[in-house]
């Protein structure tokens, strides 16, 4: 992520003098998660970009039918391929403490060393070549996905990760939004 915003007069959205559907969104996101993220605090300042993000994370979450460690396989993909240090952090957190990814894997993820289990090796690579080529990954990289035990409909979901994730990481790029204490441990440079 840029060390520096190349916004400048936007500025996290304080839910305590928020008003409108800004203050809607936000309350809202906060009942979801439990806290404020400095990026949704961010992504306030358009409160559609910050409700088309949780409306589609939450349908990603709710209907993909991947497992929770698959999901954040994901979401770890997307964001170290668009270089979103603050989503990568994040769900680095989220892989290690919620979703149950195997910390090898985690490990393997973020040194970008080869992933020590076949099918989120596979899942990986599919989700990091379809976001480098604009949703065009070879099809070797879509046989090793499906025979890894995938399914073509699985693809589609994917991009709909692919569609959240790129909200937020490119929202993080144009402010340079802070890592929040709870990620902290996760923060790579």
């Amino acid at each position: 992520m840029s060390a520096q915003p190349i916004l400048h007069t936007l500025h996290p959205v304080n839910p305590a003098t928020a008003e409108g559907a800004q203050k809607e969104i936000l309350d809202k996101a906060v009942k979801q998660v439990g806290f404020l993220p400095n990026m949704y605090a961010n992504m306030a300042n358009t409160p559609a970009v910050l409700s088309t993000y949780l409306h589609g994370y939450a349908l990603f979450r709710s209907e993909s039918g991947l497992k929770p460690a698959e999901q954040e396989v994901v979401f770890l993909a997307v964001s170290q391929v668009n270089g979103c240090n603050y989503c990568t952090a994040a769900h680095s957190m989220m892989a290690d403490k919620k979703s149950g990814v195997p910390a090898d894997v985690l490990q393997a993820i973020r040194a970008r060393q080869p992933i020590p289990s076949a099918r989120f090796a596979a899942l990986y690579a599919l989700t990091a070549e379809m976001v480098s080529t604009q949703g065009r990954p070879g099809a070797a990289t879509v046989k090793a996905f499906l025979d890894a035990g995938f399914q073509e409909k699985d693809v589609l979901y994917i991009v709909l990760a692919i569609a959240v994730k790129t909200l937020s990481n490119y929202t993080n790029h144009a402010l340079a939004t802070p890592v929040d204490e709870v990620f902290s441990a996760y923060r790579v440079d």
